[in-house]
């Protein structure tokens, strides 16, 4: 057991963490299958690139044998397909016959009102990344001191502790930005323009690896403020040095304190 508990507390494993934490972290925010869904849109005109699922119009070629007739109902309608991210929101073409996507920024689509909040939450998400690729350079750099320099633990202890903190701070920030984005977006679904009006939608792959990432990103923070309350704070620094900044041992510094010493006794007359 105790040598689980150290294989789990080791920097090693907290460094994987990260890394693995930074690298599904920039898959997700850099995928636009956030959320995927159909768009309900009336049939688009029959045109030379377009012959099926359209409205026949007279003159054009292919369509001079159709029959006109009354359509009711969702048969007006074509359902196409969407998907959308942080960045990029691509839409099935509904005017050519092959299938094909146009994309665009996400960030146009959304109502005047939440400008700022997507702003605010692309801010986030890259300072939530920021964070992380900070922690992966300091926990990677507390390994090589302890490696080749271990006579200077106490600094790789140090930046164990800035790694920590910056792990668990990358991750909250990083889970508010995910929450706003999804604010922004159900805002936009019901306030955006008229060509973006969804029939349905649901959460997709990237959305689940996101929080994936922020689960391994907590547990590597986590590991990391363990391992070095379990170094420092309960077991204590190794060695101790009086150049040390962070160290408030003043033994050695002050004088030492005096010695209480008796009066001589008088001498006896003789």
């Amino acid at each position: 057991m105790m040598a689980f508990l150290k294989r789990v507390r080791s920097p090693s494993l907290s460094f994987f963490q990260t890394v693995v934490s930074l690298l599904l972290s920039t898959v997700a925010l850099t995928s636009s299958f956030w959320c995927t869904g159909k768009q309900k849109v009336p049939k688009p005109l029959c045109t030379a690139t377009k012959f099926t699922r359209c409205i026949p119009v007279p003159g054009v070629s292919n369509t001079s044998n159709i029959q006109f007739f009354w359509e009711t109902g969702d048969d007006r309608f074509v359902f196409p397909n969407f998907h959308t991210g942080l960045f990029i929101i691509c839409e099935e073409n509904i005017y050519v016959d092959e299938w094909e996507e146009k994309c665009r920024w996400f960030y146009s689509l959304t109502p005047e009102s939440e400008e700022a909040m997507i702003w605010l939450c692309l801010t986030l998400e890259f300072m939530y990344i920021g964070l992380l690729l900070v922690s992966c350079l300091l926990l990677s750099a507390q390994l090589c001191i302890r490696a080749w320099f271990p006579s200077t633990l106490h600094w790789g202890q140090m930046l164990n502790a800035f790694a920590a903190v910056f792990t668990v701070l990358g991750g909250l920030l990083g889970m508010v930005g995910h929450m706003m984005f999804m604010q922004v977006f159900q805002t936009t679904v019901s306030m955006g323009p008229e060509d973006f009006k969804p029939h349905s939608y649901g959460y997709s792959w990237a959305f689940y690896l996101v929080w994936l990432a922020f689960t391994v990103c907590m547990a590597a923070g986590v590991s990391t403020l363990n391992n070095y309350t379990k170094t420092v704070l309960m077991v204590g620094p190794r060695s101790s040095s009086s150049l040390n900044p962070c160290s408030f041992n003043f033994v050695g510094l002050l004088p030492p304190a005096p010695y209480y010493t008796p009066p001589k006794p008088a001498p006896y007359p003789v």
